[in-house]
């Protein structure tokens, strides 16, 4: 075992398989304690095992992260089975892939209360529990780290409902960093790509395993490293940044930004926006693609 994460308690969502599984074995390996949360008890218990064939400490924990109330289980359970509480990963997720022209109302509801409402909740009631700490004058080492995608950040073709809430994932991202410093809380997010229960459909092909004994480019496992990192004490300073991981790659996924604009210093005429269009265009950086256009 190594010591990184040593005695850090660290709970991540939907570590019943996946990137979570790899997660968990990863941070459990660096000393850390693990909650293993996942609604697959089973899936929960299978990883739960695994970090204890290890050497690892675990606990499997049910909570369902789009409930409120029960999702303030999983902190009361890490802080009863291990004292405190030092990290979140909000991990889980699922699709529900269609165009938007025939996306639905339960499409749209499914993937928003599992990705956008599912790291709000538990991390609310993590955040409660550090900021009583911080309140109290004690000292507090906090991350919360988040899951967007690149879907979320430059857009996907039929997963608009899955892009929309991993892009409201990145914006949450940046606000926690804002308002949390002040506690001792960190907030990161991830964009990772690798072969998962929900990337295995669409691109089979493209990740699939080399069966040359290769470097393994979307093994989910190469994405756990920078997740264990951003979860320690090395990362304190580390704060409102997505970085997107792939293969051995990490790279920062750079917003947003205010182009210099076109300043008529006084109201446009509707007529002449045309030509301001042309010139504020001309100057623009494009965007990465939307993928899948």
């Amino acid at each position: 075992m190594a010591d990184l994460c040593k005695d850090r308690v660290v709970i991540i969502t939907g570590s019943g398989g996946g990137l979570g599984r790899q997660y968990a074995l990863a941070f459990a390996a660096e000393g850390a304690k693990v909650v293993v949360n996942d609604i697959n008890k089973e899936a929960a218990e299978e990883t739960v095992a695994l970090v204890k064939e290890a050497g690892g400490e675990a606990i499997a924990n049910t909570s369902d992260i789009t409930n409120y109330d029960d999702s303030a289980n999983a902190v009361k359970e890490a802080v009863e089975a291990f004292g405190d509480l030092h990290a979140v990963v909000n991990n889980a997720g699922i699709c529900r892939d269609r165009m938007f022209a025939s996306l639905t109302e339960a499409d749209w509801d499914a993937v928003v209360a599992v990705h956008l409402k599912g790291h709000f909740c538990i991390t609310s009631h993590a955040v409660a529990h550090w900021r009583a700490k911080s309140k109290a004058g004690e000292a507090v080492d906090a991350r919360i780290i988040n899951t967007s995608s690149g879907a979320g950040l430059q857009g996907s073709i039929g997963q608009s409902n899955y892009s929309a809430a991993k892009g409201g994932i990145a914006s949450l991202t940046l606000v926690q960093a804002a308002e949390l410093g002040r506690y001792g809380i960190t907030s990161n997010g991830i964009a990772p790509a690798a072969r998962t229960g929900m990337t295995e459909d669409v691109f089979a092909d493209m990740m699939k395993k080399p069966e040359d004994g290769s470097f393994d480019y979307y093994d989910p496992a190469n994405v756990a490293p920078l997740v264990v990192w951003l979860g320690s004490a090395d990362s304190a300073k580390v704060t409102g940044r997505i970085f997107e991981a792939e293969g051995g790659k990490i790279s920062i996924a750079d917003g947003w930004r205010t182009t210099e604009g076109v300043d008529k210093k006084a109201k446009w005429e509707p007529a002449e926006i045309t030509a301001a269009m042309d010139e504020l265009l001309g100057k623009e950086v494009p965007a990465q693609k939307v993928y899948g256009a």
